[in-house]
């Protein structure tokens, strides 16, 4: 009967280690990750291009909504050199309003508000601003990359 109870409740802690949600700290730890990231990101965009940047932080897979879906890097890519004109002066800027990351730390997403603007064809500047939203994955080496945005 006592073992019988032992083997019970190991079983008990076994199944209760398994399934423990990640604490407090790690899901502090996951979204300072993902803050950095998307900062980086930003910044990126702002030193060496929109390209450039969404290229760097892309999952091979990544997806981009453009009006249309613009699958995987590849696409990505072929997108960006075809639409050289409309992203060559353009200075885009976000910051993240909010940050969730998943239980399993291996997804997050963000959403706050870009701004941007371009030199228009009359020679003035014309601007924009609206919503963003991205969605990360953590790659194996233990990155964020985006999946979709």
């Amino acid at each position: 009967m006592k073992q019988t109870f032992v083997i019970s409740l190991l079983l008990v802690f076994l199944i209760t280690a398994c399934t423990t949600k990640p604490t407090n700290e790690m899901k502090e730890k996951y979204t300072a990750e993902v803050l950095k990231v998307e900062t980086d990101f930003a910044e990126m965009a702002k030193q060496n291009g929109i390209a450039a940047a969404f290229l760097a932080f892309a999952d091979e897979e990544a997806v981009l909504s453009r009006g249309t879906l613009i699958r995987g890097k590849a696409e990505i890519k072929a997108y960006f050199e075809a639409n050289v004109a409309v992203y060559k002066d353009l200075k885009l800027e976000w910051k993240p309003d909010f940050i969730e990351v998943s239980e399993s730390g291996d997804l997050a997403y963000t959403y706050g508000n870009y701004s941007a603007t371009s030199l228009a064809e009359d020679g003035s500047m014309k601007s924009d601003s609206g919503i963003f939203h991205t969605v990360w994955k953590r790659q194996a080496d233990g990155q964020w990359k985006f999946v979709w945005d």
